[in-house]
């Protein structure tokens, strides 16, 4: 099966949107040795590193937007030999509409997460992102969000959530080095929560927990919260730090490597993140498969990710008094080390099974 990719970023990008696209294209290439991916990503913004084989990533494509519409003219004999569109973003929806009636092949459109949750702003996005021919969405609650504007009826919508790959994590012993250098040496307990520092979000959950600091450090005298990631409202949260007198017990990161995240996950015993706004929230997968126990949320995608309490502990983030019990109780517990079983339900395998089955279903119609 030969397949042309509009991508947001993949290789060469960062974060969780990334990481699914190099994760649904390696599959798409995986266990076919006659399966070709041609890919036009709109930004770079890392380091490409090494590509699957049979995969044609269209570099130049991300030099701009006039860059990615040369790419696509250049590439209209590779897009007609194709047998399916991949449309990785809303916003490409309306180019993916276009290519797919040009070469008469269907598109399969992503849903990855907020910004599947609303109509989108740009008038033929929102035309265009409801005609696709099949969907996929990493969570209930992203598919559900998005019919209930757009009207696509639920048949042409599959689930196919993040996979874990089981053989990058393991349980393991606090790295050393990697403690002294964040100040964590004889840290403990530890709380972390991983994301991007967003200020017109908001919504990792940040600010929800460090409300509840002053009442967990008179329980848990030594703790310390690791808020892992970087962006533009990290200024305002060191400053909160700051005039609340927490200084001694909140680490920040900064960015984090991609090579560096297991041993970064192993300095915690406990995750976690009481969000709004996640698609899926991989980042609980990443934690339960370190062996650490996690905590999201009852309102957004992450429920999806902890299969509803299965593999972890949830909490309504507007609940202040039911997130610190959780905490506590989590602390008391002391179940770091232990990966749950069903952590295997978000297998890379099984993500392979997925993405194949999706894509016969969406060449078949």
């Amino acid at each position: 099966m030969k397949t042309y990719a509009l991508l947001a970023d993949a290789w060469g990008g960062h974060g969780g949107i990334a990481v699914f696209n190099r994760d649904l294209v390696t599959a798409l290439l995986d266990e076919n040795p006659e399966a070709s991916v041609t890919a036009a990503p709109r930004v770079i913004s890392h380091s490409i590193g090494d590509l699957p084989d049979r995969l044609s990533y269209r570099v130049g494509a991300a030099s701009g937007t006039a860059a990615f519409v040369r790419t696509l003219l250049t590439d209209m004999p590779a897009i007609v030999r194709s047998d399916m569109i991949y449309c990785a973003h809303v916003n490409l929806a309306p180019i993916a509409w276009v290519l797919g009636r040009l070469s008469r092949r269907p598109v399969l459109c992503a849903l990855y997460g907020y910004e599947a949750w609303s109509s989108p702003s740009r008038k033929i996005a929102d035309w265009a992102v409801r005609r696709m021919d099949r969907y996929y969405a990493i969570s209930s609650f992203t598919r559900d969000r998005f019919v209930a504007w757009s009207g696509v009826p639920l048949d042409r919508i599959e689930l196919l959530p993040n996979a874990i790959h089981l053989d990058h994590y393991a349980p393991g012993p606090k790295d050393k080095g990697l403690a002294t250098k964040l100040g964590l040496e004889g840290a403990s307990p530890v709380l972390m929560t991983f994301g991007r520092l967003v200020s017109r979000e908001r919504a990792k959950g940040f600010d929800e927990v460090l409300d509840i600091l002053p009442r967990l450090l008179k329980r848990f005298p030594q703790l310390i919260y690791v808020i892992a990631g970087d962006g533009d409202d990290r200024e305002r949260l060191e400053a909160r730090v700051v005039d609340e007198e927490l200084v001694s017990h909140v680490v920040f990161t900064g960015l984090v490597d991609e090579q560096d995240k297991a041993d970064l996950y192993r300095l915690a015993d406990l995750y976690v993140m009481p969000s709004r706004g996640e698609g899926f929230g991989f980042v609980f997968l990443e934690a339960l498969a370190s062996g650490i126990p996690v905590i999201a949320s009852t309102i957004d995608g992450s429920r999806d990710a902890v299969r509803n309490g299965e593999l972890g502990r949830m909490v309504d983030p507007d609940d202040p008094d039911a997130l610190f019990a959780s905490i506590s109780d989590a602390l008391a517990e002391n179940r770091r080390g232990d990966v749950p079983e069903g952590l295997s339900h978000f297998s890379f395998h099984r993500f392979v099974e997925r993405v194949h089955a999706l894509a016969g279903r969406t060449l078949a119609g």
